[in-house]
């Protein structure tokens, strides 16, 4: 298809998404779509237009957090990033973000708004876009069980993601060597070529045994239930199979000396082949300092110094819903999104971390992008804040299930309150009390929780 062709489907596809915005419904990922069926090699035209090429980053929880985290490094290096910021993560979204960074002469010359492509992308849409960017680099952090309705079981994203690996020859791989299913997606790989790991080296914030929300626990190559010599975070950790096929690699990368300060921030010390750092994160829990090793792997991966790594991840901002505080009515709101039973545990643990007692605005929303099935809420460890619960507002469309698992976890039915309308949810919350509100949202929620405080004066953008 000539240049020229290709344009014009640009111009169609630019227009829709203006018309969208102008009419209040956002435009993340319609000129995309539009785009790609319009030229289904939309995202491999667009691509070759990086000079410096591109990256991905997937995984079950944080990617939204890890790619800020990379963009604030590698913005430091000189790198003009193109970026799927606003977290649209499938094809279409990626599609937008290269289609929005494509200066009016790219037909002859590289985009004018962007030289190094940096995309997070949903796992199940990791081999179709991966196959279009063929990128330089490919972060794989973790695997989690997230809307099973939607995704079906962990082995087979791994199955799929394995597939991605052997075809991504050209690219490095960035892997979580903490996790089972991700670290043994390295091994094929002759003498670990291009492949970097990155995890935890620090006992002192080991679990004491494997929680009940833990999923990969059995080896991929044998079926041999893993022995954990150490459990951080779900089924991550230490780990080896007992008939010796398969074992943790010891990362590149690493956090050592990890200090967690409760809801508000992290401190480690950051070992790399580059060199040591000390680093104060301004995020809080040992799942944001997972995020920052991811982060920090990939960005030395595509070029970037420690001293860029250490800077970049201390100016780190919190990402939209990611432990992000707005003001509401006197009060901060803290909005630490919650999707799936890991995540909602780690939470969890790092609100166990404040003292005193604590106001909680739970939404628990059954859209399709959160899970038809919330089932999972009654394997998230709600019995660690139980007792530490003053008020607690349950608002979404599955709240009064909410509310019951809360009971059952141990919260005074007195303390619970059930409103499904989540403005008014919102209201009852924050006049329920002073001092700090944590609202704990699913993804929908959040969603309509950021409208509703744009709607107010009170955050800036719908989109963070």
């Amino acid at each position: 298809m000539s240049g020229a062709a290709l344009q014009a489907k640009v111009a169609a596809a630019r227009a829709a998404g203006a018309l969208s915005r102008r009419a209040g419904r956002g435009g993340t990922s319609l000129p995309g779509k539009l785009l790609m069926r319009l030229e289904p090699d939309a995202i491999a035209a667009l691509a070759l237009r990086l000079g410096r090429g591109s990256a991905v980053i997937s995984a079950t929880n944080g990617k939204t957090t890890t790619a800020a985290m990379v963009v604030g490094i590698m913005q430091r290096t000189g790198a003009r990033l193109v970026h799927n910021r606003a977290g649209a993560n499938m094809a279409g979204g990626v599609a937008t973000a290269l289609l929005s960074a494509a200066g009016g002469g790219w037909v002859r010359s590289p985009p004018t708004d962007g030289d190094l492509g940096l995309f997070e992308v949903d796992e199940f849409w990791l081999a179709r876009v991966t196959e279009q960017l063929r990128p330089r680099a490919l972060l794989l952090a973790n695997l989690f069980r997230d809307q099973l309705d939607r995704y079906g079981e962990l082995e087979t994203i791994a199955d799929r993601w394995a597939e991605v690996v052997a075809r991504a020859h050209g690219s490095a791989l960035v892997l979580n060597a903490d996790d089972p299913l991700v670290a043994d997606l390295g091994k094929d790989r002759v003498d670990g070529d291009r492949v970097l790991f990155f995890g935890v080296e620090d006992d002192r914030v080991a679990l004491a045994g494997m929680q009940h929300a833990a999923d990969s626990k059995h080896c991929r190559r044998c079926g041999s239930p893993y022995v954990y010599d150490a459990i951080y975070m779900g089924h991550l950790g230490r780990y080896h199979c007992p008939t010796g096929d398969n074992r943790r690699p010891r990362p590149q990368v690493a956090a050592e000396d990890i200090a967690l300060d409760g809801a508000r921030a992290a401190r480690f010390t950051l070992r790399t082949p580059a060199g040591s750092a000390q680093v104060a994160l301004p995020l809080p829990g040992l799942y944001n300092v997972y995020n920052a090793l991811g982060a920090t792997a990939l960005a030395l991966t595509l070029g970037a110094g420690l001293e860029d790594v250490r800077a970049g991840l201390e100016a780190t901002a919190p990402a939209f819903g990611r432990a992000e505080t707005v003001q509401v009515g006197g009060r901060p709101l803290r909005i630490l999104l919650v999707k799936n039973p890991a995540g909602a545990n780690e939470v969890l643990r790092t609100l166990a971390l404040e003292e005193g007692e604590h106001d909680l605005l739970a939404v628990l929303n059954d859209g399709v992008a959160d899970g038809r099935d919330v089932s999972w809420v009654w394997d998230a460890d709600f019995e660690l804040v139980a007792g530490g619960l003053r008020r607690v507002t349950c608002a979404g469309t599955r709240a009064a299930e909410l509310a019951l698992r809360l009971k059952y976890a141990g919260v005074p039915t007195e303390r619970l309150h059930v409103v499904d309308d989540l403005p008014r949810a919102l209201d009852a919350a924050v006049a329920g009390g002073s001092g700090p509100l944590y609202a704990l949202p699913t993804y929908t929620a959040l969603l309509e929780l950021r409208h509703e405080l744009v709607d107010r004066g009170l955050a800036a953008s719908a989109f963070g």
